[in-house]
């Protein structure tokens, strides 16, 4: 089976943007057999500034996400944040994200469960893996086809993350498809003046140790330009590292 590979900017900034990463994911794919899902936010309703860049909106993110699909043959992936988008963003994507700060939202999961598409439900920072199992119940209690789950790190102290890889298998358990998420978990949360700090250069470490724990997919937000990105710039790994990081992994 092949590992489950997502990657793809943080948010949607431009046209340009979108179209330089899914060609290079086209690119990878062709090299390397793989099937990367392209991921990228229509909306970040969870910044920790009101100023902050949130994207283009739940149209004309969705028009931008379905030009991708049609022009590349990616398969694509984006977050919901409230219930009533779970409709038109499941007609036009094939993976449905939790955010992991709404991963308890009953009437959130239960609205992607009946789309029909995967639900992939990113594990709290609050919670343990083994907290994982009432989600993915509600989930699938609401008719969801297939659950992925996905480790992003847990709380420590304040503005800083930890990641605990017993989760993994933990989840395991629960899901026979269980992400690394790469990126997110070297995220210092509020850490930057208003914004969302981090330290990229440990996503391989993070990759590779969640391999040794059994992950069977690895999640990244990759950019051209990170530092240069209107979200997780901090975080986000360099589009032209993305290949070489891949190999190591399959």
């Amino acid at each position: 089976m092949k590992s489950t590979i997502i990657a793809g900017p943080c948010v949607i900034e431009s046209a340009e943007l979108l179209d330089t990463v899914a060609a290079k994911l086209v690119d990878i794919n062709q090299r390397l057999g793989t099937d990367i899902i392209f991921k990228a936010s229509f909306d970040k309703a969870n910044r920790t500034s009101i100023n902050s860049f949130r994207g283009p909106g739940i149209d004309h993110g969705l028009l931008m996400l379905s030009d991708i699909k049609q022009k590349y043959g990616l398969r694509i992936l984006t977050d919901i944040h409230e219930a009533w988008q779970a409709v038109p963003v499941g007609q036009v994507v094939d993976v449905i994200q939790i955010p992991a700060f709404l991963c308890r939202q009953t009437d959130l999961l239960i609205a992607a469960a009946k789309t029909g598409k995967t639900v992939n439900i990113k594990k709290a920072q609050f919670l343990s893996g083994q907290d994982m199992r009432y989600p993915v119940e509600k989930a699938r209690e609401a008719g969801a086809k297939e659950v992925w789950l996905t480790e992003r790190g847990n709380m420590m102290g304040y503005n800083n993350l930890v990641v605990d890889f017993r989760n993994i298998p933990d989840m395991l358990e629960l899901v026979p498809t269980v992400i690394m998420d790469c990126t997110h978990s070297v995220q210092r949360p509020g850490g930057a003046n208003g914004k969302t700090g981090g330290d990229r250069r440990y996503v391989p470490q993070m990759a590779l140790a969640a391999k040794a724990f059994g992950a069977t997919g690895w999640f990244f937000e990759v950019h051209p330009t990170p530092d240069q990105g209107l979200s997780d710039a901090a975080n986000m790994l360099e589009l032209d590292k993305l290949e070489p990081l891949i190999e190591k992994l399959i």
